[in-house]
């Protein structure tokens, strides 16, 4: 249904005029099964909105909704939402004559494939851009999980619970990594010829407010789980990031990984490596809060796991907290980079930003600079942040020129005088023997020359070093 395009960097064929349609799923498990929640964002190159849809899909009746404490989708709610088929006409139209992009294609192309097969629908294969496979091509992170690619991208709208969330902020990648970051199409999409298809009723969920993050959700972010597309991690990281996980939370994963085929010796290896990434986050700015102690401690409790048992409180120094202002390339690798170097990067500032780094496309009047300074934050621009923030070392100075020492001038200068008046001595003697002159005057004058050559010779001489 959908073919995954190969992209380049400058040299390929650029998107310029190119309509995005960005797709967001909510499924029934990891592996094929149901769509209970269908989104799509369309938007223009320039970023701005040409239409959307959501919907809720009913898998048919009695179906269960899959994991209702992870996607929050009742089967109440499914009861009256329309099929998948019908909800296929309306997301066919909008993608007509635009390249699809979701984060992580090859999972929502299988779900929504499956759902067409099931149909017996005969759907034109689309262009597609995996935004997942090219942010980890544009930047590198911890991990490269929706939510924490969007804030190095300077994305303000943060996936939430809703399939629309996360295509709103798909639209808004897609319209970065082919803008700032420069990415071009290998060969040219091949847009297929649709009809306009009859369109019935949807069902739009109710929107969820995303909640503030705290400090595991940045903590999150900072995580290295792996680069593997893994829908199982990403499923936990987004649960454990709303600061609570509770038994039945713990169990609807047991039970995701059951139904994806993993032993449970796989699941439990997985939740230490999960919590001792966590571990390490909390520990690497050499502060650890009582909070950070206990939010850890209760996670690796509910996943069965001892390794954040012994952690405790400890005081230090204010730790790292860096705001990056701007809309280049160079902002989002240095956002980047902070949550690489495992620093918190903060989303707005507030008190506990101790450094406001700013790109050039930020202009001098932005409040945000005087205010940071009030504070007492350190203001940089984006090119010297990295040595100030301890990311690179200072550059190596080049070294100076060692200055000829003042003593040497006077004797540098009177040597070649004397070396000069003891070229001209010899000059004249052989002028002057050529003209009779009589043979002492002419060797005592040649001794005085040779005298003088010898001297200054020795004046001029370079010191050893």
């Amino acid at each position: 249904m959908i073919e995954s395009l190969p992209l380049l960097g400058a040299g390929g064929h650029p998107a310029q005029g190119t309509d995005f349609t960005a797709l967001d799923i909510r499924t029934t498990g990891l592996r094929p099964g149901h769509v209970v929640e269908l989104a799509a964002v369309r938007v223009r190159p320039d970023g701005s909105v040409a239409g959307e849809l959501s919907t809720l899909v009913d898998p048919g009746p009695g179906v269960p909704p899959g994991p209702v404490l992870l996607h929050g989708i009742t089967r109440a709610e499914l009861d009256g939402a329309p099929a998948f088929g019908a909800a296929l006409g309306s997301l066919l139209n909008l993608c007509r004559g635009s390249v699809v992009v979701a984060h992580d294609l090859p999972f929502v192309t299988a779900f929504l494939s499956h759902e067409a097969d099931r149909l017996g629908a005969r759907v034109p294969v689309l262009p597609g851009v995996d935004t997942l496979a090219a942010a980890r091509t544009a930047v590198r992170l911890p991990n490269h999980r929706l939510a924490t690619v969007a804030p190095a991208f300077g994305i303000s709208a943060r996936p939430g619970a809703t399939a629309l969330s996360g295509a709103r902020t798909v639209a808004q990648l897609a319209v970065s990594l082919f803008g700032r970051h420069g990415f071009t199409f290998a060969t040219p999409p091949v847009l297929p010829a649709l009809p306009q298809f009859a369109v019935g009723p949807l069902r739009p969920r109710a929107d969820v407010p995303v909640a503030e993050p705290g400090w595991m959700a940045e903590a999150v972010e900072r995580v290295a789980i792996g680069e593997g597309g893994d829908a199982y991690l990403d499923l936990l990281a987004g649960v454990v990031a709303d600061r609570h996980l509770s038994p039945d939370e713990v169990s609807a994963l047991a039970g995701l990984a059951a139904e994806a085929g993993w032993p449970a010796d796989r699941v439990r290896s997985t939740h230490e490596r999960f919590v001792a990434a966590l571990r390490e986050v909390a520990e690497r700015d050499g502060v650890v809060t009582t909070a950070e102690a206990r939010e850890l401690r209760q996670v690796a409790t509910a996943l069965g796991v001892g390794a954040a048992g012994d952690l405790q409180p400890a005081a230090g120094g204010k730790p790292a907290r860096v705001l990056v202002l701007g809309s280049t390339a160079a902002a989002d690798q240095l956002r980047a980079r902070v949550l690489a170097e495992g620093v918190q990067l903060a989303k707005k500032l507030t008190a506990s930003v101790t450094h406001l780094v700013a790109d050039p496309s930020v202009p001098a009047n932005e409040p945000r600079l005087a205010r940071a300074a009030e504070l007492g934050a350190v203001v940089l621009d984006v090119r010297s942040a990295p040595v100030a923030l301890g990311f690179e070392p200072p550059p190596a100075r080049p070294a100076a020129a060692r200055p000829v020492a003042a003593s040497r001038t006077p004797k540098l200068v009177g040597g070649r005088i004397l070396m000069g008046a003891g070229l001209l001595l010899m000059v004249i003697v052989v002028l002057a023997m050529f003209g009779g002159t009589p043979l002492a005057a002419g060797i005592f004058v040649a001794v005085l020359g040779v005298g003088a050559l010898v001297g200054g010779w020795w004046l001029a001489e370079p010191a050893p070093r």
